[in-house]
């Protein structure tokens, strides 16, 4: 039988022995939070689970939100698939590009990742940090739908992209929720759904001929600029 590396031997960082240990311990933490929550899991708990010593992910991980972070970073990644999407940008490929928008829509996350966004959403009104990086992910998010709404509406005004960004990551949530809370639900309907939805803002946006009436969620035109325009300096300066 082939012997297992010891994951606690030293390394240098970036080392392939490096990479599968980090691996190995973000899929046990990632089992770890899905069975007792991000506030109930310990570092001592992840340590146990992971066969590796403490002190060692001390040294790879500054605290337990840093481990957070870095699987909220990988799924995003995962989720993304920006290389797909800036593919299908520079071909203007607006057939893909729609394609793309309407997945992150309407996808159905797996019961695992319903738990683990359901655990992020509970801890961002009571956790600094794990607010901080909700934040962060956000930024990252509505940085790859506007560049995927620019390239479909160029001439759109930025705040109404903003806004269908909005609706595109609620549906989002919503789709989790529906899901979470409705496990036997026809989830295939209420995806056809969002996507009609989806399809007429779409062509809205393109030909600026509202489907809806141009509201703003509660923000009046000038505030929703405003906001627009601080999402886009986090996006650029973060």
């Amino acid at each position: 039988m082939e012997k297992m590396a010891d994951v606690n031997a030293p390394d240098r960082p970036r080392t392939a022995r490096y990479v599968l240990r980090r691996k190995h311990l973000l899929d046990s933490a990632r089992r770890i939070f899905v069975e007792k929550g991000f506030h109930q899991a310990g570092m001592a708990q992840i340590a146990q689970a992971s066969g590796i010593a403490i002190g060692q992910i001390y040294r790879d991980f500054a605290n337990k939100e840093e481990i957070v972070a870095a699987i909220c970073e990988a799924n995003l990644v995962a989720w993304l698939e920006d290389e797909k999407l800036q593919a299908a940008v520079d071909r203007q490929d607006a057939s893909a590009i729609r394609t793309w928008i309407k997945r992150i829509a309407t996808d159905t996350p797996s019961p695992e990742d319903r738990r683990l966004m359901s655990e992020l959403l509970a801890e961002v009104g009571r956790n600094p940090k794990i607010a901080a990086i909700n934040l962060t992910q956000d930024v990252r998010l509505r940085r790859s739908l506007d560049s995927a709404l620019h390239s479909l509406a160029p001439v759109a005004l930025p705040e109404h992209r903003f806004r269908l960004a909005d609706f595109i990551i609620s549906a989002a949530w919503a789709m989790m929720a529906h899901c979470e809370l409705h496990p036997g639900a026809d989830h295939g309907a209420l995806r056809e759904y969002i996507a009609d939805l989806l399809e007429r803002e779409l062509t809205s946006l393109a030909t600026n001929t509202p489907a809806t009436p141009r509201r703003t969620f509660g923000l009046g035109s000038r505030k929703c600029r405003e906001v627009a325009e601080s999402y886009r300096h986090s996006a650029n300066h973060g």
